[in-house]
């Protein structure tokens, strides 16, 4: 029998970081005026931990292996791009732009994917991460090729694809990750599978 411990801990800090997503978003939209240098720093530190946090949720291995099956190559990406806006917080607008934008975007259209998987397994509310995820990107992509209305205005977009994407992936979490405490490890699972083959094809 495998220990949820790994899975419970993943989903635990899948919802922490999300919500701390929402959290910063709202707190640019309410306060756009914020200093450039902190939120990049705060923006760079959460794409850090959110990486981290998406890659234990890739191997922790839940039941059902929807909202996690593409967070390694995504934990990854979000490392990097944290440190890069950390090492240059000076360059932060336009650099945070185009790389939240970039993120933003392509957990949009993973999303949609982990929709349709939903859909297939009979999930009932995998309309609404697609909702979500078509709306998130969308914002990503107003963040790429973002208009030139002023600092105030692009901390307020900033918010948004913040507070879509912490959204999002707390709606997935909740919806598409499945824990069961007596869940088999994938190793016995493929080893019952071989042997029940083999005896078959005798």
């Amino acid at each position: 029998m495998r220990s949820v411990t790994p899975m419970k801990a993943a989903k635990t800090g899948y919802i922490t970081i999300s919500a701390i997503y929402c959290i910063l978003g709202l707190a640019l939209i309410i306060h756009p005026s914020f200093s450039a240098q902190v939120v990049a720093i705060l923006c760079g530190a959460a794409l850090i931990i959110f990486g981290i946090v998406k890659i234990a949720g890739y191997f922790s291995k839940d039941l059902f292996r929807l909202a996690y099956q593409f967070d390694l190559a995504t934990g990854i990406l979000l490392i990097l791009l944290g440190i890069v806006v950390m090492i240059k917080p000076d360059n932060f607008l336009n650099l945070l732009c185009v790389i939240l934008g970039i993120t933003v975007l392509i957990e949009g259209l993973f999303k949609v994917q982990v929709a349709m998987d939903s859909k297939s397994f009979g999930i009932k509310r995998w309309w609404l991460i697609m909702a979500l995820a078509v709306l998130s990107g969308i914002h990503g992509l107003l963040l790429i090729f973002r208009p030139d209305e002023g600092m105030s205005f692009l901390m307020v977009l900033l918010g948004l694809s913040l507070l879509c994407s912490g959204v999002l992936n707390l709606i997935t979490v909740l919806t598409a990750v499945k824990i069961v405490s007596n869940q088999q490890p994938d190793l016995k699972e493929d080893v019952s599978y071989r042997f029940s083959t083999e005896k078959t094809n005798k």
